[in-house]
């Protein structure tokens, strides 16, 4: 699990959502729509990806 990254892109607004979602992605490190981040596949940033499954989409990159 270490080794695998996860792309995550937003691809929802966060404009109108609660400011707990907003803060989630602003922590993701996603500043404006359609951006991409990479991150590594730990349980804190699955445990964040939950909070806004709805505004994001996930891609596993193993590497």
């Amino acid at each position: 699990m270490a080794d695998r990254k996860l792309e995550i892109t937003q691809v929802r607004s966060g404009i109108g959502r609660q400011s707990k979602h907003r803060r989630t992605l602003e922590a993701l490190g996603i500043r404006r729509h359609q951006q991409s981040v990479v991150h590594n596949d730990t349980p804190a940033i699955r445990g964040m990806l939950r909070q806004v499954v709805h505004l994001v989409s996930v891609r596993e990159i193993g590497e």
